[in-house]
Parts: C-alpha cells; sequence; structure tokens
C-alpha cells in the first residue's frame, strides 16, 4: 500500500490512490471542455476555473462519508464533480438546461445537489462560511455525527464573516472541516500584500481551533489531514481548519488573462508542482500503476465528458413562461 504522509494510522490503498487519480483527471478535463464550450458561446456568464488546484477537492472529499455535507464557491466545480455529482446534469447545469441539478437557473456559480450533501455554490466570497456553522449547529442538535465541510478562499479569510463564523463555531465546538484554499490571489490581489502572516491558519489557531497549513497540491496529504481533521470533528473534538495552499492556473475567471501574475511563478506551479502530475508520477514510481495503466483511465475520462457534453446539449433550454412564473410566485412570498 501506498503510506500517506508519516502518520501510520491512515493508509491508501492502491484502489482508492488510482481512484483520486481519475477524479483529478475528471476535474482538470470538465473544466478545460467547459472552458471550450464557454468559448463557443455555449455557456454564459462568468465562470471561474478550478484547474490546478484539483487535489483539495479530491483529497477532502475522499475522506469524507456520503452522508456528510459540503459547502462550495464560486470556483466550484471540483468540489462537486469530488463529491460525486452527475457530469452530465453538472455540465447541463453550466449550459442553463432543463437536464441540469437545479434545471438551469443556478450555472456555474450556484450548482446544488441537496440530497447529494451538496449545500449549493455560493457567488458571494466567505458567503458560504456562515451556512457550514448553521449546517453543523443542526448536525449537533439531531444528534448525528455527520460534519460540515466549508470550502472558501484566501480572499475570503480576509472578510469579517470569517472572524465571526469561526469565533461561533469554536465557542459552540461544532463539527465544521473548514478548508481555506489558498491559491495565493484574491482576484489580481496577492495574499502577501493583505497579510502580514504567511500562515493564514494561525488566525484560526487565535480562536482556539486546531489547524495545520500543507500542501494542497499534495492529494495524499490533503487527504491525511483532512481524514484527522474529520475524525477530530465527528468524535466531538471541535472544528479544524486547514490551510491548503496552491495556485490557480490561470486568471480569475475564463476572460482574465492573468497578466499580473508572474510568468516564473506560473512555470513553476503548473510545471513541477501541478498536482495531476505529481500523483501520477508517485502511482507510476511506487509501483501502483503503469504509465499505460493511467492512459485507459485518461480515455476513459474523456468518454466520461463526451457523454457529459451530449447530455447537456440535448437537455432542452428552460421555458420561459414556467421561469417567469416561478419569479412571479417568488413575489408573492416577499
Amino acid at each position: 500500500m501506498l503510506q500517506v504522509n508519516v502518520n501510520q494510522e491512515i493508509v491508501l490503498s492502491p484502489e482508492k490512490a488510482i481512484e483520486m487519480y481519475r477524479r483529478m483527471m475528471t476535474i482538470r478535463r470538465f473544466e478545460q471542455r467547459s472552458i471550450e464550450l464557454y468559448r463557443e458561446g455555449s455557456i454564459r456568464g462568468y465562470f471561474h476555473p478550478y484547474l490546478g488546484e484539483e487535489a483539495i477537492a479530491v483529497g477532502v472529499c475522499e475522506a469524507l462519508r456520503n452522508d456528510d455535507a459540503i459547502v462550495s464557491t464560486h470556483r466550484g466545480h471540483g468540489h462537486c464533480i469530488a463529491k460525486g455529482m452527475d457530469l452530465g446534469r453538472m455540465m447541463a447545469e453550466l449550459l442553463g438546461r432543463e437536464g441540469g441539478y437545479c434545471r438551469g437557473r443556478g450555472g456555474s456559480m450556484h450548482i446544488a445537489d441537496v440530497s447529494g450533501g451538496v449545500l449549493g455554490a455560493n457567488g458571494i466570497v466567505g458567503g458560504g462560511i456562515p451556512i457550514a456553522i448553521g449546517v453543523a449547529k443542526g448536525f449537533r442538535l439531531f444528534g448525528t455525527d455527520r460534519i460540515a465541510v466549508c470550502f472558501f478562499s484566501d480572499g475570503a479569510s480576509n472578510n469579517g464573516v470569517f472572524a465571526e463564523s469561526i469565533n461561533m463555531a469554536a465557542i459552540w465546538n461544532l463539527p465544521v472541516l473548514f478548508v481555506l484554499e489558498n491559491n495565493h490571489y484574491a482576484v489580481s490581489t496577492r495574499i502577501d500584500e493583505t497579510s502580514m502572516s504567511a500562515a493564514l491558519a494561525d488566525r484560526a489557531t487565535a480562536y482556539g481551533i486546531q489547524a495545520e497549513t500543507i500542501n494542497g497540491n499534495e492529494v495524499d496529504l490533503v487527504y491525511e489531514t483532512a481524514t484527522r481533521g474529520a475524525g477530530l470533528c465527528r468524535k466531538g473534538g471541535g472544528p479544524f481548519l486547514m490551510e491548503c495552499k496552491t495556485y490557480r492556473h490561470g486568471g480569475h475567471h475564463v476572460n482574465d488573462p492573468g497578466s499580473y501574475m508572474p510568468k516564473d511563478e506560473m512555470d513553476f506551479w503548473r510545471g513541477k508542482n501541478d498536482p495531476i502530475d505529481r500523483w501520477r508520477s508517485r502511482l507510476i514510481s511506487s509501483g501502483l500503476a503503469e504509465g499505460e495503466d493511467l492512459n485507459r483511465i485518461d480515455g476513459e475520462v474523456e468518454s466520461l465528458l463526451d457523454e457529459a457534453v451530449e447530455f447537456a446539449k440535448r437537455s432542452p433550454e428552460p421555458s420561459v413562461e414556467e421561469f417567469l412564473a416561478e419569479l412571479e410566485a417568488s413575489r408573492c412570498h416577499e
């Protein structure tokens, strides 16, 4: 078996190790195919790719149970895929089609699947943090050992709602796993220009929350940390925050060229520190997989995405009349 980090109690089976490669590659190709669809005009509105951050979503979600809940962000397609959402229905949602998870009403930034534990992406930076607090409080009140997982960004950690929420989680000892995805930029502003601390996780320790800063591009390290954090929350040990340092492979959204991102920095993160390439190399060097095995997985992923795109494009456009009726009904309840 492939040993994870240095923790002798948490071991990755070969099957899970290979499955994590499949999930990361699925996220990578889903985003790349979606960008192509955006360029051809099939996807409208904003689109924020998760390229380069795949190891975080996969490592965290592999450490969860099916009945655990996650709260996502505006850059949340990877979280949804890692949690097991259907590619066809996700793609249909991005295209604004009736066959999508939210019948085309949510689009890229507002996908949700409550039955699958995905409680919604959020277009408000930091907006999902207090939602996760409420979910965790509900789990505690109902006496379950389910946990809530909240993905958020380095930019969100500068919002007041972050401090208020983690303080509440701490004093109520809530089962929340906070996952801070530090990709170094809040839109175009570098985090070192807005924070004097090199480790944003230190902010959580000030509130009495256990926290760690890790390399978010090492999927096994993410998995090991999330497993420990989730176990702590599940046993009543209170909230846990993991800061995952990573790097997005481009601008803030698909139309942002990212010209403010230094070339040498981009080359470093997209080169030897790419999460998928690193994991692929480790699988081969450890003898868990041959290159041809992983190439076969790549082909299977491509076929699944072909089917997803075909399903999405076949799905009908939402009824304008029904949409307007929904708007009218919502006004009646104001």
